[in-house]
């Protein structure tokens, strides 16, 4: 583990917990630990679409999920909020939808049930190792090779925020539909500088992190509900209260991700 790398990312994610304390009043209802998350007996598969922020948190989760319910396949499908939307609205069949964007989540109107926030996150900047385009400041992100998500899925619309924000105007070298592919562009060397989560980056050993200003101030909430045309509603139903659930928090916060 890079703990200077973490301890950067760090300081990212606790402005943004500041930031979001700050604002709670105007926030959806976050969640509480229930009480008996893994004293369920349900059993079956399980299909769970999530954002590709939330891959390496959701596996673990799975995985503990399915300690407590021996009779559960957890299956994750990762990708973009917005094109992971686009499925489900074309008719994909799975049970629970976790979402790194409230907007993306009402898309889906009366098919999620009671979403419910249960995570937030930042951006920060990533450099390939050595920051050979000398990148310091959001500023400089206009001048060196650049990759973004694009401005559909929430990872795009916080980069775009964040770099209106700070009144800079990037024009990038590629539009990515996951934060997965820009950190993965910027770890090969193929651009300068990206706009990731502080999530992804927080055990990368092949990057460098800036913590721009006013990084805290453009939050992604997270939200995640049971759908209504779930093959498998109890087990969703259970899945979710295991992600709010004490043990849930703890490994999203082992991943970085802050409170909702």
């Amino acid at each position: 583990m890079n703990r200077r790398l973490r301890r950067i990312v760090m300081v990212a994610l606790t402005a943004a917990a500041l930031t979001t304390g700050c604002a709670a009043g105007a926030e959806s209802p976050t969640p509480t630990a229930t009480a008996d998350a893994s004293g369920s007996t349900v059993s079956g598969e399980l299909t769970v679409y999530a954002a590709a922020s939330l891959s390496g948190a959701f596996d673990e989760i799975g995985a503990a999920f399915t300690e407590a319910n021996p009779g559960v396949d957890v299956s994750g499908v990762y990708d973009g909020s917005s094109t992971l939307v686009t499925q489900l609205r074309e008719g994909a069949p799975a049970d629970v939808f976790a979402s790194a964007d409230e907007a993306n989540m009402q898309k889906l109107e009366d098919a999620a049930v009671d979403p419910t926030l249960f995570a937030s996150n930042t951006l920060v900047i990533a450099v390939p190792t050595g920051n050979p385009g000398g990148v310091e400041t959001l500023a400089d992100l206009a001048d060196v090779t650049t990759v973004l998500c694009a401005p559909e899925v929430p990872c795009g619309a916080a980069s775009a925020t964040l770099l209106s924000n700070a009144g800079v105007a990037v024009d990038a070298a590629s539009l990515e539909q996951n934060v997965t592919a820009v950190l993965t562009k910027v770890a090969a060397g193929e651009a300068d500088a990206g706009l990731v989560y502080a999530t992804d980056v927080i055990d990368r050993d092949d990057v460098e992190v800036i913590v721009p200003d006013g990084a805290g101030e453009v939050v992604n909430h997270y939200p995640i509900a049971a759908l209504s045309e779930a093959q498998n509603p109890a087990a969703a139903e259970a899945f979710v209260a295991f992600v709010l659930s004490d043990e849930g928090q703890r490994i999203l916060a082992d991943f970085g991700f802050g409170a909702p």
